[in-house]
């Protein structure tokens, strides 16, 4: 009983590993571009990041819908997430040789204030739908996820009281 309830804490752990990978993906393809045109000191740096991310989005089809299971939340639309990329990109790229430096440094200054949002004691953080990494497929996602720490609570305390 101790070895098939190990085996079954170890298989419980791969969709809990899927999400990570998935998190990470998004991090390093998206939400990272998205920190560094938040970051940029030129409009050419920004739009470059804001192109990567929007990429991304689109290739991947996250350009609509809702990131929620149970209800919807606006914090949680995709469509208006894209929607306020595409136009803060959009406007960026207006910016022409007669544009002062005032008016760059107010146009950064409010990419940075769409682009994040702050914590609180954690600082700074990226403003996008929680979930966004494992739509569409958030609600067999948070069903695998649950079922994982089921397994590897109940196998567990399996282990253990067959330890002690």
């Amino acid at each position: 009983m101790k070895k098939l309830a190990i085996v079954i804490i170890l298989l419980s752990l791969i969709p809990l590993l899927i999400v990570t990978v998935k998190s990470i993906k998004l991090e390093q393809n998206c939400t990272g571009n998205l920190e560094r045109a938040s970051n940029a000191n030129t409009i050419e740096t920004a739009i470059e990041e804001l192109n990567y991310s929007i990429g991304y989005l689109e290739e991947n089809k996250l350009t609509t819908g809702y990131t929620s299971v149970f209800y919807r939340t606006p914090d949680e639309d995709i469509s208006f997430f894209y929607k306020n990329l595409v136009d803060s990109r959009d406007e960026l790229m207006k910016v022409d040789s007669t544009t002062t430096q005032l008016e760059r440094t107010n146009l950064l200054m409010k990419l940075r204030e769409t682009l994040t949002h702050n914590d609180g004691e954690n600082g700074t953080s990226v403003t996008y739908p929680d979930g966004l990494s494992r739509y569409p497929n958030n609600g067999m996602w948070m069903f695998f996820v649950t079922l994982s720490l089921l397994c590897i609570i109940g196998f567990g305390l399996v282990i253990f009281i067959d330890i002690v």
